[in-house]
């Protein structure tokens, strides 16, 4: 296992056998989400996704709750922008959502406790959102006076439809682990001491049998290309992702390994053997 988080304060970071596990770390605070726990979060999912031998990512917290939402101990919200920060000052929870939207490298959200306003709306664009049986849920800012932040608004409705999302929205009501699973907000519910665990068991499993290359793909054309008007863009760049089938030694290695009957060893390695066909990669969006 190696060390990586001696420059951050409030989360830790781990990478053991392919797997980051990046970890709140203000258990004191029910882990209050803060601007300072924000930039932190991104930075460590950044260093994460840039790491060829990281292959899954797991986001968890420390304690008994994943994250209660805004540190209120201050007696109100720490969004104030910088000065001449203007438009381009982005709000916290955005940060990481936005970080998480652009990886290459899946993530797996490990909530246990409450996982609450912003505590919730950063893990939206993980991969896969596991739950401990008695944790729960609120997107709360109507009853706090404010709004939905980390670009929650575009990923719930994708999750769970809008007729839920704005339910939960609306009246921004707490909900238990039941209701989550059963909507689709979580994939899976565990007790509580095997949350972690279950996690890592998936990450393990997802770094052993998958093609890091066909991931990061994957991922994101379902994220970048499922909003388009019609399937010809997406049929079009399909056309010429497989057209590129019989030079990538990842394809060639998943027929073999298949006909073999044995484990795959995928080479391929992100992002530097990522499709050059790929328009999101002209863009900046990290």
């Amino acid at each position: 296992m190696t060390e990586a988080g001696e420059g951050y304060s409030q989360i830790t970071y781990t990478v053991a056998e392919r797997i980051a596990t990046v970890a709140l770390n203000r258990p004191h605070a029910r882990n209050g989400y803060t601007i300072t726990m924000a930039d932190e979060l991104a930075d460590a999912l950044g260093r994460a996704d840039r790491d060829p031998d990281v292959r899954v990512i797991v986001l968890t917290g420390h304690g008994r709750d994943f994250c209660v939402g805004a540190d209120l101990s201050q007696g109100g919200f720490d969004v104030i922008p910088a000065s001449g920060s203007g438009d381009a000052w982005q709000e916290p929870a955005g940060r990481v959502s936005r970080r998480m939207f652009a990886s290459n490298t899946p993530v797996i959200a490990a909530l246990n406790g409450a996982a609450v306003g912003a505590g919730l709306t950063i893990t939206l664009a993980a991969d896969y959102r596991l739950a401990a049986t008695d944790s729960r849920f609120g997107f709360v800012f109507t009853r706090r006076g404010i709004y939905p932040e980390g670009a929650s608004a575009w990923f719930l409705p994708r999750l769970v439809g809008m007729g839920r999302a704005l339910d939960w929205m609306i009246s921004g009501r707490v909900f238990g682990a039941e209701e989550a699973l059963r909507t689709g907000l979580v994939h899976s519910l565990h007790a509580p001491g095997d949350l972690r665990g279950a996690a890592h068991n998936l990450a393990a499993d997802l770094a052993a049998t998958t093609a890091a290359v066909s991931v990061a793909v994957t991922r994101q054309l379902l994220y970048r290309m499922s909003g388009v008007d019609s399937p010809g863009p997406v049929h079009e760049l399909d056309s010429r992702l497989i057209a590129s089938i019989p030079e990538s030694p990842d394809a060639i290695e998943g027929v073999l390994s298949f006909l073999q009957k044995r484990p795959p060893d995928f080479s391929g390695r992100v992002p530097g053997d990522l499709p050059e066909v790929l328009p999101w990669l002209r863009r900046d969006e990290t």
